[in-house]
């Protein structure tokens, strides 16, 4: 199932073209929150997104004591546990949408890259640090081990130190891995809120992005200042 509409250039690159060195947002790490605009976009999706949406915000207040790495786990549990794997034509009628974390929750239902804003947006609610997190568009071979099949998809790295090798969170296999593991993605480009990196190197401003300016302007009308 394709989950990245539009077609991205299948680039054979290692892991570490995700990593863009001393390019990385420097914005703080915490959500400014509004609770009470959030609660009036809350009650826009009945009891159970409501729920969700709570869910969501009590996740954050639970494990901020919590180790980095525990902190992946229970951002990775709570979205592939509370979203169902769906397609932007059948939940948003559009070809193409970045969901915001309250739309998804709301919904309860996504693609990859809702999983993945969700998650991003998570960890730095609970204390992670941007420069660690990456957005990775990859292709993702589906079908097994011998399968030659192959569709678009994103997955959210997480890096240790700068020059570590990432550890990868995805909708597709719940079990945190580190990338060296996962033979079955390859990585196609990364991005951040600085710009798009393709081999390492800076591609395009972020701006070229429209999706994301979108995206960070709808969170704030929900209530959420990133």
């Amino acid at each position: 199932m394709l989950c990245i509409t539009r077609r991205v250039r299948a680039l054979n690159l290692r892991w570490s073209l995700a990593l863009c060195l001393g390019l990385l947002c420097s914005a703080s790490a915490a959500l400014e929150i509004n609770s009470k605009q959030l609660q009036t976009q809350a009650a826009r999706y009945g009891a159970r997104g409501e729920r969700a949406i709570t869910g969501w915000l009590e996740l954050a207040r639970a494990n901020q004591s919590l180790s980095e790495r525990e902190k992946l786990t229970r951002a990775n549990d709570f979205w592939n546990r509370s979203v169902l794997s769906s397609e932007d034509l059948l939940v948003w009628k559009k070809a193409d949408y970045w969901a915001t974390p309250v739309e998804t929750l709301g919904k309860g239902a996504g693609d990859c890259e809702d999983y993945v804003i969700g998650k991003y947006f998570s960890l730095l609610d609970m204390g992670v640090a941007p420069e660690k997190l990456q957005l990775i568009y990859v292709r993702a071979r589906v079908g097994g081990p011998g399968s030659r099949e192959q569709i678009a998809h994103m997955v959210l790295g997480y890096y240790a130190t700068p020059n570590a090798v990432p550890l990868v969170l995805d909708n597709l296999v719940s079990t945190i891995l580190p990338a060296t593991q996962r033979r079955d993605l390859v990585p196609v480009f990364s991005f951040n809120t600085t710009g798009v990196y393709v081999d390492g190197k800076p591609s395009a401003p972020i701006d070229r992005i429209g999706r994301w300016s979108d995206l960070l302007l709808r969170m704030e009308r929900e209530g959420i200042r990133p």
